[in-house]
C-alpha cells in the first residue's frame, strides 16, 4: 500500500507540471508520463522516450488506446513490465490511482517507416479515410541502430551514433579528497581559523565553534582501447564513446593499446568529434595492427597507473582478450592494476555472441582480476556500460 501511495505521489507530481499549460505537446507529455515510470521503478532509456514522443505526435492524445499502445510499444523492454505501466498509465491518464488500465481490443496495426523524413503515403491519397482503422507509427533510424552490431555498422551510422553517445551522462559517484573545506555545520575537525575570527565578533568568546569536512571529487575515469586487428571493427565505435566520455564530464583520461600505448586524453578534448577524431587516429601508430597486452598493461601500470591515475579510479578496459604475448605477465599486470583502482571493468565485444567463452590464454588470464566482465558490441551495451559507471560502488 505505501508503494502505491508513492507512486500516487509521484505521478500527481508530474501530472502538475504537464497540467501547467493547456497546450502540452507530444514531446512534454512523453518526457512527464516517462519520468512518472521511472519513479515507479521503469528503466526506460533517453531513446525511448523520443519514440514515444514521435508516436504520441502521429496518433494523437484524445483517446486511450492510441498513447496505451504507443507506450507499451515504445516504452517498455520485457513483459514484467506491463503491470506497471498498467497502473502508472490509469493514473497519468485516468487519474485512477491504485487501479489497472483496462483497454478494450487489439493493439492498432501501425506501418514501419524508417525514414523519418518521408511523407506519408495516405496524405497524397485524395477522398480515402482511414484513421479510423489504421494509425501509423513511424520509429526513427535510432530503435534501429540501438541494437546493431557494431562490426556491421557504416561510415555514417557511426557518426549517427556518435550523436547519440554525445546525449549520454557520463558520471560517477564521488570519493573524498584530503583537501579540508569549511562545513556548514558540525565537521570532523575544528576550524581554529574560522572560530577565532567569529570569537573577535563576540569579545574573544568563541559562541560559534567553525568545523572543517574533507572535500569531495568525482573519481577519475580510466578508457583503455585496443586497437589490434581484431579489434577493429569495434574500436573506431569505442572511440567514440570514449571522445563522448571525455568532452561531457570532468577527469577522464582515454589510452590506445596494441602493440605500444598511447595516450589519446588531449587529443580527444575538442568537442566537435570530427576534429577529434582526425586528431586522435594519426598518434595511434599500431592501429589494426598487433597485439601484446602484457607488455603495454606493463607500460601503463609503471608511467601512469600504480603514480597516481588508476589509484581509487573505474578503469573501462576494452578488448576482445586475444594476445601474442604471454599470459602470465598480463595476468601479473591486471593483478597489479587490479589492487589500485576502485573498480576495474573488462568490455568485450566477442561476449555477446552466442556460445562464447572466455577460453583465449590472454582472457583467461585477465579475468580473474576484473569486477565486471561485460559485452560491448552495441549501443545499448554501451548505454549499459555508462550506467554502470555512474552506479559504480566500492568493491
Amino acid at each position: 500500500m505505501g508503494h502505491d501511495h508513492d507512486q500516487v505521489a509521484s505521478v500527481s507530481r508530474v501530472e502538475y507540471e504537464v497540467a501547467e499549460g493547456e497546450d502540452a505537446t507530444g514531446e512534454a507529455i512523453a518526457v512527464a508520463f516517462t519520468r512518472a515510470l521511472r519513479e515507479s521503478g521503469l528503466a526506460v532509456p533517453i531513446t525511448a522516450t523520443l519514440n514515444f514522443a514521435t508516436a504520441l505526435d502521429h496518433v494523437g492524445v484524445g483517446e486511450r488506446q492510441a498513447p496505451y499502445w504507443a507506450g507499451r510499444s515504445t516504452l517498455l523492454s520485457k513483459p514484467e513490465d506491463i503491470p506497471v505501466y498498467d497502473r502508472v498509465f490509469a493514473a497519468f491518464w485516468e487519474q485512477k490511482y491504485g487501479e489497472w488500465v483496462n483497454v478494450e481490443g487489439e493493439p492498432p496495426p501501425a506501418t514501419l517507416a524508417l525514414d523519418t523524413d518521408e511523407e506519408e503515403a495516405d496524405d497524397s491519397t485524395e477522398g480515402e479515410d482511414d484513421s479510423d482503422d489504421i494509425q501509423s507509427v513511424r520509429f526513427s533510424r535510432a530503435e534501429i541502430l540501438i541494437d546493431k552490431d557494431f562490426s556491421e555498422c557504416s561510415a555514417d551510422e557511426l557518426h549517427e551514433l556518435q550523436q547519440m553517445m554525445l546525449q549520454m551522462r557520463f558520471t560517477t559517484h564521488s570519493q573524498e579528497s584530503r583537501r579540508q573545506t569549511p562545513a556548514k555545520r558540525k565537521g570532523r575537525s575544528p576550524d581554529l581559523r574560522r572560530t577565532i575570527r567569529s570569537a573577535l565578533r563576540h569579545q574573544g568568546e568563541p559562541v560559534h565553534r567553525k568545523f572543517t569536512r574533507n572535500s569531495v571529487k568525482p573519481r577519475r575515469l580510466v578508457m583503455i582501447l585496443d586497437v589490434s586487428g581484431s579489434m577493429e571493427p569495434y574500436a573506431r565505435a569505442f572511440l567514440r564513446f570514449s571522445h563522448a566520455a571525455v568532452i561531457t564530464r570532468g577527469r577522464v583520461e582515454a589510452f590506445a593499446i596494441g602493440t605500444r600505448l598511447t595516450r589519446l586524453t588531449r587529443h580527444l578534448t575538442n568537442r566537435d568529434p570530427d576534429v577529434a577524431l582526425r586528431a586522435a587516429t594519426p598518434e595511434v601508430k599500431d592501429w589494426s595492427g598487433g597485439t601484446r597486452l602484457g607488455d603495454t598493461f606493463a607500460e601503463f601500470n609503471d608511467l601512469w597507473a600504480i603514480r597516481g591515475m588508476a589509484r581509487g579510479a573505474v578503469v573501462v578496459v576494452v578488448s576482445d582478450g586475444w594476445d601474442r604475448g604471454e599470459a602470465d605477465v598480463l595476468g601479473e599486470q591486471m593483478e597489479r592494476l587490479h589492487r589500485v583502482t576502485h573498480q576495474l571493468i573488462w568490455v568485450n565485444p566477442l561476449k555477446a555472441t552466442e556460445g562464447y567463452a572466455p577460453v583465449a590464454a590472454g582472457m583467461a588470464a585477465a579475468l580473474p582480476h576484473t569486477d565486471l566482465f561485460l559485452s560491448g558490441h552495441s549501443y545499448r551495451s554501451l548505454e549499459h556500460l555508462a550506467a554502470l559507471i555512474s552506479t559504480s560502488t566500492a568493491r
